[in-house]
């Protein structure tokens, strides 16, 4: 796949009873990634609360979701909903880079699925292979993010 940039970036999570999914193209990364950098792996913080509280603001202030082409959160029992969506969307992009970063326990599951398109073009990375500081890595957080504050919309 050589130094070209990837035409689109799909993040695929999953927290507790929740699986969720978000697509960004490539000319929204660059106004994206100053908007959340202040984003933080949640099971790593200290004080999970307080920045659920914080980050939500962060979110509406900044618009964060906008620059997303496609965001979805569902319960996990809608997982073949949303890996159709996934489907669906790389049949129909099958001539663009498509960069995914996909739960480590769901890979094996999912490199199933690329393989009934073309799959020539995608790049599929576990979570923990993200680096930390990249721009795949930060995007990835706003996920995370997503999936925690919804869990806990859920529970309280």
């Amino acid at each position: 796949m050589g130094a070209r940039e990837f035409d689109y970036y799909i993040f695929i999570d999953y927290s507790e009873s929740l699986i969720g999914y978000c697509i960004i193209e490539k000319d929204k990364v660059k106004g994206l990634l100053p908007r959340i950098s202040k984003f933080s792996h949640y099971n790593s913080l200290r004080h999970k609360l307080s920045y659920i509280q914080a980050i939500k603001k962060v979110i509406e202030k900044s618009d964060v979701l906008s620059y997303f082409l496609k965001v979805k959160i569902r319960k996990m029992i809608e997982t073949p909903g949303i890996y159709s969506d996934i489907v669906d969307f790389l049949s129909k992009h099958d001539n663009c880079l498509i960069f995914v970063s996909i739960d480590n326990k769901q890979l094996r599951n999912f490199l199933k699925l690329v393989k009934m398109t073309d799959g020539r073009n995608i790049k599929v990375v576990r979570e923990s292979e993200l680096k930390k500081g990249t721009k795949e890595y930060r995007m990835s957080l706003v996920l995370d993010t997503l999936l925690n504050i919804e869990r806990l919309k859920n529970i309280g």
